[in-house]
């Protein structure tokens, strides 16, 4: 039975658990409608996609392969038109004809490759082209692309400062989608021919493969790249001087077109050139159909997808959208968001919420209904399928939560810590689907775990080390807590009960160094947790923006003032002053990214004293606070200082000034805790008890 978390200013830490958040993160229950029989057969998932504040996941470019043939075309009023074809295991690039800056433009390789590295580290990514110019191989770089000519003007004083040692007097500029068309031919040998006689002639010229409205295909060749109207006039005007015999017209740009390039900047210790395909005009939807064995995005950690892929342009950036089937789509996030060796009916519970959640979320990112982080569902692609995760998908095949002919938005986290959220204590909304209710089954997250000791060190440290590298004593203080010493040579004595690779050890302990035991607790998980120490100026940078409280400059006092049905923190003090924030999720991320917001809060450098009339008073390791016992009256100077309490804990101070987070839970814990899911289908529940437990007043309806 879960009891309410409270305040133990002398306690380091209290037996509860830590989470190992899935972090779906959405908004409060929107008014959306899906009748029951209006389950989509398909679900688009946008990997690369600008949606401004609400969604941001750029890319200047993606590069995707398959073990099988492939294509890319357009769709049009009688279906899909491929226009090139690409071979078995190779890779291709793809990027769209938007606002660009030119960088530069050399016949030497490396001095372009070392450009592109550093721009590689900035906001500005580069892209590397080859071509051919009066006979001699170019390099071209740009960077971008950018939404709006003025993001484009404003990135080029960024260029020329980056790459100003390799620029050799050439000036950056902004370049743009308007061209001007020096023929259209019926086949890619004649618009080549055309495109050498411009490029001998010193002027740069692009193949063009357009989709004609009939549904033919044609192809063109294109000189210059204006960002506006006034400068592709001007290319005309250079053109008729330089080439008069070369006509030029207008570009469609309602033609849905690919240019043909030679990207060299795969690769920047060693050239190598892959085809890239430049997509443009204004409604460009480059199409490329499903394979069998699916499609390789190496922008996604080489990750291999199933389905259709559709790229575009939307907001100025390149939108990369997979399209598949409902089902398999569930093959792989059912299978990202749970270990496949969970048993068949929490792998149900799963697929039945993964499958809710994704249909409650049609068309919530325009041209995608989710994308492909935790902001929807984590989705890998083939690489999270499972034989065991696919069957529990078929088994469940179609079924859905409703809710008063609604399909319920079915949000989970990791685990929550024992007891589920209130709606209220989330996103201060009131959902009577998502009502706190225990969760017993969470516990197994810990179930397997080494146990932790919590020690003082000779030197007036404290840290934690793990159980296996120690050998407890028969020796005890002059207050009776006993004491233990470690069997290995540099043994590290951690900041929480955790290895972090990146957090540097408290100290080390040798053979035969004592330690004063004075705890011994679960190592950090998804269950129960300990964070920090955080010091005041970490705190508060956290915090910055998070709320309108005017920050002081020290942190004094950290106090929970306020928790909520189930125990999660609802108000916070910082010296007194309520810390606001938009809604009370969001004091994970503004105390410095806890995992929840089920936790207690302990200082490092100040205690409570319960006097003989009940009342307390804070104290703190500056304050010289005199106290009597059995030796007679000392005072307290707060280096090493070990207490106890009541019940015996001991808990020691420094004059640090830190605050620790003692907690129990990873995510935002409303609705399904998916450790507790598998605690509950351990026991023996079947997925329907289970959703059941943790969405309430729903149904589960088969479509």
């Amino acid at each position: 039975m879960y009891h309410h978390m409270k305040s133990k200013a002398l306690k380091w830490f209290c037996k509860g658990m830590l989470v190992a958040a899935v972090g779906t993160a959405c908004l409060p229950f929107p008014d959306k409608v899906m009748a029951a029989g209006l389950t989509p057969d398909s679900i688009r998932v946008a990997m690369f996609l600008d949606l401004g504040n609400t969604y941001k996941s750029t890319t200047q470019a993606v590069t995707l392969q398959s073990v099988s043939p492939w294509s890319a075309g357009f769709n049009g009023n009688d279906g899909y038109h491929p226009l090139i074809n690409i071979s078995q295991s190779t890779q291709a690039r793809f990027s769209i004809d938007s606002f660009r800056v030119k960088v530069l433009e050399t016949n030497d390789w490396k001095t372009a490759a070392a450009a592109s590295q550093k721009l590689s580290a900035t906001n500005d990514k580069p892209l590397l082209f080859s071509s051919t110019l009066g006979g001699s191989t170019v390099y071209q770089l740009y960077t971008g692309t950018y939404a709006t000519e003025q993001a484009g003007r404003e990135a080029v004083n960024r260029v020329t400062q980056t790459a100003s040692a390799q620029l050799n007097g050439q000036v950056p500029s902004l370049k743009g989608s308007k061209h001007w068309s020096a023929g259209v031919y019926n086949s890619q040998a004649e618009a080549q021919a055309q495109q050498r006689v411009i490029q001998t002639a010193g002027y740069d010229a692009m193949t063009v493969i357009q989709s004609v409205p009939t549904g033919g295909t044609q192809y063109a060749v294109w000189v210059g790249e204006a960002a506006n109207d006034n400068e592709l006039a001007g290319i005309q005007q250079e053109m008729s001087q330089l080439i008069p015999t070369v006509t030029l017209s207008n570009v469609d740009p309602s033609i849905p077109a690919i240019i043909l390039r030679q990207d060299v900047g795969i690769n920047l210790t060693s050239l190598q050139t892959l085809d890239h395909y430049q997509i443009s005009g204004d409604s460009s939807k480059l199409w490329i159909p499903d394979q069998s064995n699916g499609i390789q995005v190496t922008e996604r950690s080489k990750r291999i997808y199933r389905g259709n892929w559709e790229i575009s342009s939307y907001n100025g950036q390149l939108a990369l959208v997979n399209e598949l089937p409902l089902e398999q789509y569930l093959y792989s996030v059912v299978g990202a968001e749970v270990p496949s060796s969970w048993p068949s009916e929490a792998l149900k519970t799963q697929a039945v919420a993964a499958r809710s959640y994704a249909i409650f979320q049609r068309n919530k990112y325009k041209v995608a209904d989710v994308v492909d982080t935790t902001l929807s569902q984590v989705y890998n692609g083939t690489s999270s399928e499972a034989a065991s995760v696919t069957k529990a998908v078929d088994d469940t095949k179609g079924e859905i939560l409703m809710k008063d002919g609604k399909v319920v938005e079915a949000i989970f986290s990791s685990n929550s810590g024992g007891v589920t959220a209130d709606s209220s204590e989330v996103w201060n909304s009131n959902n009577n689907t998502f009502t706190s209710v225990t969760s017993e089954g969470d516990l197994s997250a810990q179930k397997s775990l080494k146990m932790w000791y919590h020690v003082l060190l000779n030197n007036g440290l404290s840290g934690y080390v793990r159980e296996d590298n120690v050998k407890e004593l028969t020796s005890t203080t002059a207050s009776g807590l006993a004491q233990l010493t470690v069997t290995s040579k540099d043994t590290n004595v951690r900041v929480i009960p955790l290895v972090q690779s990146n957090v540097p050890a408290v100290s080390k302990l040798n053979p035969g160094n004592t330690a004063v035991i004075l705890d011994k607790v679960a190592e950090s998980n998804t269950y129960s947790w300990v964070r920090g120490p955080y010091t005041s100026a970490e705190l508060l940078k956290a915090m910055k923006g998070k709320g309108t409280l005017v920050l002081p400059s020290t942190i004094k006092t950290l106090d929970v003032t306020r928790r909520g049905p189930s125990g999660r923190v609802v108000e916070l003090q910082v010296n007194g002053q309520i810390l606001d924030v938009k809604y009370p999720d969001m004091f994970r991320s503004a105390l410095n990214g806890l995992p929840s917001t089920l936790f207690d809060i302990a200082s490092t450098g100040s205690y409570t004293v319960l006097g003989s009339d009940g009342t307390t008073v804070r104290a703190s390791t500056s304050s010289n606070t005199s106290v009597i016992s059995a030796l007679g009256t000392s005072s307290l100077n707060g280096t090493g200082m070990v207490i106890m309490n009541s019940e015996s804990k001991a808990t020691v101070l420094d004059a640090s000034d830190k605050f620790i987070f003692i907690g129990q839970g990873n995510g935002h814990g409303l609705g399904l805790s998916q450790w507790g899911a598998k605690g509950m289908a351990d026991a023996g529940n079947s997925y329907q008890d289970i959703l059941k437990h943790y969405y309430q007043n729903v149904t589960i309806a088969k479509e």
